[in-house]
């Protein structure tokens, strides 16, 4: 018999596949802040990793020894294109604070789940989350993304950056933010910060049927409210005047565009 043969009942061991790292649940520090990464909705030819596996594969991470992390340490969650739920943020949530760690933000490419982050309470960005950690400079003359709807109260705490026009069917308590590379619309009562235009644009806008505002910024421009608010709240409109950020009544802001701005 040939040595070098396989005997006839022997077991051949197969090498173990390497794990797929695009299709991982993975944790890592990068530019001082701690980065919980989603693979995306689709990879390659094996298609999307569902829920339930994320799911385990996020609890073995965190029970590893292999912790990196002080306690307390805020997590920021890059989902990229894959559509995720409240529910489904509070189960991330949870998780992380069993190992003492604190969900922040949340970065995705899919508008239902920068709203299903911001229904739950978290600051979202609907951005392309590489570009926006490493500060790649914006393209000159790059066109805005689609409007981001949000309905509900942006609660204390909670920041929306988006880059186009956000629009807000509800009010931006104290504490909250809203940041926008196009307009902001705020159907309700504006009482936080916004700030429009935020890539350099001059002729972003500010709308909103409530201005009392902690902050107004346009551009590079920044305005803070009156120290005696008026005796009625009307419709108003915040843009970028010959001295500054101006705030006019909605109902004249069209006169004054076809007059130019003042």
């Amino acid at each position: 018999m040939n040595p070098d043969s396989t005997p006839p009942n022997s077991i051949t061991e197969l090498p173990t596949p390497e794990p797929n790292p695009n299709q991982q649940v993975r944790l890592k520090s990068q530019g001082g802040k701690l980065l919980l990464l989603l693979p995306a909705e689709a990879e390659g030819e094996t298609g999307s990793v569902p829920w339930s596996e994320l799911w385990e594969q996020l609890k073995h991470r965190l029970a590893s020894g292999e912790r990196f992390w002080q306690p307390r340490t805020p997590v920021h969650l890059l989902t990229r294109d894959r559509l995720l739920d409240a529910r489904q943020f509070q189960e991330i949530a949870d998780a992380l604070a069993e190992v003492e760690l604190h969900l922040k933000r949340v970065y995705t490419s899919r508008r239902q789940t920068a709203l299903a982050a911001v229904t739950a309470g978290y600051s979202v960005e609907q951005h392309t989350p590489v570009a926006h950690l490493n500060q790649s400079p914006a393209e000159p003359g790059k066109p805005l993304e689609e409007p981001l709807y949000v309905e509900g109260t942006v609660r204390s705490g909670v920041e929306i950056r988006h880059g186009g026009t956000v629009i807000v069917i509800g009010d931006v308590n104290p504490g909250g933010s809203v940041v926008a590379e196009g307009d902001i619309l705020v159907w309700g009562r504006l009482r936080g910060m916004a700030h429009a235009g935020s890539q350099g644009n001059a002729t972003g806008r500010i709308y909103t049927l409530h201005m009392q505002p902690t902050q107004l910024r346009i551009a590079d421009k920044v305005a803070r409210p009156p120290e005696t608010p008026p005796d009625q709240y009307l419709p108003e409109v915040a843009y970028i005047g010959n001295d500054g950020i101006r705030i006019a009544l909605a109902s004249d802001f069209s006169r004054l565009l076809a007059n130019g701005p003042r």
